[in-house]
C-alpha cells in the first residue's frame, strides 16, 4: 500500500484558457493511466469539488512509493504538463503528501518528541 502521494491542485481555469485546460486534463489523464499500468504509481483519483468559497476546486491524487513519485516529479513529461498547466489553471500547486502507513510512520516518529 501506498505511503506517499502528490496533490495536484487547481482553483478554476484562466478566462479564455477552459479549453486548453480541458485538453490538459485529458492528456494527463492518459499519462496517470500509463503510470499506473507501468508500476510507477498505485493508482490515482481526480477529485472536483462542489462550491465552497474556496480556491481549490478541483485536486488529483496520485498515490505510490516516495522514491518513485519524487523521479516522476522530475520526468520530462510531467513538468511539461506541470508548466502548461500554470498557463491555464489559477492556483496550480502540486504538493507531496503521506498517506496510509506513512501516517503511523510520522506519528510515530512524532510522538517521541512528547515522551
Amino acid at each position: 500500500m501506498a505511503d506517499s502521494a502528490l496533490l495536484i491542485g487547481w482553483n478554476r481555469s484562466f478566462a479564455g484558457r477552459e479549453q486548453q485546460a480541458m485538453k490538459l486534463f485529458m492528456k494527463t489523464t492518459e499519462y496517470y493511466n500509463q503510470l499506473q499500468n507501468d508500476g510507477k504509481i498505485e493508482n490515482f483519483e481526480p477529485v472536483l469539488l462542489e462550491g465552497h468559497g474556496g480556491d481549490l476546486n478541483g485536486f488529483v491524487l496520485i498515490r505510490g512509493d516516495s522514491a518513485k513519485l519524487d523521479e516522476i516529479k522530475r520526468e520530462e513529461t510531467f513538468i511539461s504538463y506541470s508548466i502548461e498547466a500554470n498557463f491555464c489553471l489559477q492556483n496550480f500547486g502540486i504538493i507531496k503528501c503521506v498517506v496510509g502507513d506513512g501516517i503511523t510512520n510520522v506519528f510515530s516518529q512524532w510522538s517521541t518528541h512528547f515522551s
